[in-house]
């Protein structure tokens, strides 16, 4: 209590004529520079998301009708081309009519393009004939060729290609698999294959050894509880996946094709030397400078729309301090990471220019919780890092903050945070996410508005949407994940005896559902909404102009939503008031 109180004591005296003066807001402008961009799917980290980050930035982001890029899950109603996934012959016309109307920045997703999106790019097993609208057929590689021609044509083009590397296993709900099948199927994928190096990697050795053991012998299916027939599917699916990869990264070492950038990320991994090992190590031998293969797969337009931006403003770099909380940063965040947390987070630091330093010397912090070493420390290890998150907030700053917990801290560390700190204030926060991709999300939000501080027009609708991302962040992370999505699982499956992984199979009461879902929300969000709504965040940065802040507005939420009728993820609408002059006082409301 004594600790709280001079907490309280120093913040008040910090935020009540602390100097941070309001910035005015510039009018909108007419025309933003736009952004072509086909997502990955249609779920929120791939849409909404990478919107608000798009128009935080000060750009208008064109994309195609949205059941052209939809996933749909087993038994789900199909999109209107007649199939679960994306329709390559319409995104492909799209992307070129928006390169004839005059566009010039695109960030696209070839899982999407050449695939029908992430889920669809884990079943093909062969490749296919696309059908245009004029009748014309195309086999894949062809409408790749065709595309990268078109775009390397216009010499003022900036290209973003978004690729991955395919997961240990397929997904569950679609196609044939079921959770006894992604099991066996990711045991399978897991086991050590021969290691490739230099002028062994190719294509089609990496294929010759997919069903071999690190010690050369052939891997028996039966072992791993698989017939031979869900072996040879999986396989070819890689296979047909890593053949697409291969000649997209031949296409782009062309002089004429310097203005495209790919970005590779690791889908779902392993710390073992697995199958995807190789593909790895290939698909980085080929990288040009200015591209990069990092960890994650779902934050890959988040890393594009943020990179995109620090070219165009000429991005000088930043020092930057990362502190870790939990003492687990020399091991990877969950099961599904390839690296330790410490390194993919140095990775990243790398892609965005960063040089790490240390607290003294830094421009922004970038604070990370990790998994507990000790589990009767986990208080002491986020009280360290709340303590150091206000001290910066006292010295203005601004941080980056990651939950990369993995959810061992239960609900403990976020009714901390929105008890003794002001959420609103933050650059940037992930925690919600897998833990593979909460890095990405977090450093390249957090970087995107750190730059944009020191050369972008802020005008309302730059602020609205930065505000709107950090919003849907911490609310998703604080509310749903740990607290409403529990009471949903719980439901789903006691009282409506279905599926919390589809709602359609068995076919359940939705509207049942999605009652429950805004009833806990409403409960959930009211106090993380009120500390929000009673933040400042920051609105200038020295480099132009002086350090100046700007008070938040009131939060509305609505239209909640299951984007793939799946308990997983939530989609919701973030309605915000006018921003105010600084709030004063912070935090006088929230001790008692």
């Amino acid at each position: 209590m004594k600790r709280q109180l001079l907490a309280l004591i120093l913040l008040c005296s910090l935020l009540t004529g602390c100097g941070a003066k309001p910035v005015t807001l510039a009018p909108a402008e007419d025309s933003a520079p736009a952004i072509a961009y086909v997502p990955l799917d249609d779920r929120p980290d791939n849409v909404e998301r990478v919107v608000y980050l798009a128009e935080s930035l000060g750009y208008t982001l064109l994309m195609p009708e949205a059941d052209d890029y939809r996933t749909r899950l087993s038994g789900q109603p199909l999109n209107e081309n007649g199939t679960q996934s994306g329709d390559r012959a319409d995104l492909y016309e799209w992307v070129l009519a928006q390169e004839a109307a005059g566009c010039d920045r695109f960030i696209l997703s070839m899982d999407q393009l050449l695939s029908g999106g992430l889920v669809n790019s884990r079943s093909m097993a062969d490749h296919e004939v696309i059908t245009l609208s004029d009748g014309t057929e195309l086999t894949e590689l062809e409408l790749l060729e065709s595309l990268i021609q078109t775009l390397a044509a216009d010499e003022n083009n900036q290209v973003w290609l978004l690729e991955s590397i395919m997961r240990l296993a397929p997904t569950v709900g679609y196609d044939h698999w079921d959770l006894e099948g992604y099991n066996a199927l990711r045991a399978y994928g897991m086991e050590g294959r021969p290691v490739l190096t230099g002028d062994a990697l190719s294509v089609e050795a990496i294929e010759a050894d997919y069903r071999l053991s690190g010690s050369g012998t052939l891997l028996d299916p039966a072992d791993f509880d698989l017939e031979q027939w869900e072996v040879d599917e999986y396989l070819s699916a890689r296979s047909r996946k890593l053949e697409l990869s291969s000649r997209m990264m031949e296409l782009v070492d062309q002089p004429e094709c310097a203005q495209f950038r790919v970005l590779i990320g690791i889908d779902d991994s392993s710390e073992e030397d697995s199958i995807q090992k190789n593909e790895i190590a290939y698909l980085r031998s080929l990288l040009r400078e200015g591209d990069a293969l990092l960890s994650g797969v779902d934050d890959l337009a988040f890393k594009a729309v943020a990179k995109l931006y620090l070219e165009e403003t000429a991005w000088s770099g930043a020092k930057v301090s990362v502190r870790y909380y939990g003492g687990m940063e020399g091991q990877p965040a969950c099961a599904y990471d390839y690296q330790p947390l410490e390194t993919i987070v140095a990775e990243h630091a790398d892609f965005f220019d960063l040089t790490l330093t240390s607290a003294a010397e830094a421009e922004l912090s970038v604070l990370v919780l990790t998994q507990p070493s000790d589990e009767t420390q986990k208080a002491a290890y986020y009280d360290q890092l709340i303590d150091d998150l206000n001290d910066c907030r006292q010295a203005k700053q601004p941080v980056i903050l990651i939950d990369a917990g993995n959810g061992l801290y239960g609900t403990d560390f976020h009714d901390a945070l929105t008890e003794r700190t002001e959420l609103g204030w933050l650059l940037s926060y992930a925690g919600f996410l897998d833990m593979a991709i909460v890095t990405g999300t977090a450093v390249s939000h957090g970087i995107a508005r750190y730059a944009f501080l020191q050369s972008g027009t802020p005008t309302a609708a730059t602020e609205s949407a930065f505000a709107k991302t950090l919003a849907d962040s911490v609310l998703k992370d604080f509310c749903y994940k740990n607290v409403v999505r529990e009471d949903i699982l719980a439901f789903v499956r006691n009282d409506l005896a279905g599926n919390p992984d589809n709602f359609w199979q068995p076919d359940i009461d939705r509207e049942a559902i999605l009652a429950r879902l805004e009833s806990g929300m409403a409960a959930e969000t009211a106090p993380v909404i009120e500390n929000l709504e009673h933040s400042n965040f920051i609105s200038a940065y020295p480099s132009r102009q002086p350090y100046a802040e700007l008070g938040w507005g009131s939060i509305t939420l609505d239209n909640y939503r299951f984007p793939w009728d799946r308990a997983f993820e939530i989609s919701m609408d973030i309605q915000l008031g006018d921003f105010t002059q600084p709030h004063q006082q912070f935090l006088g409301i929230y001790y008692r």
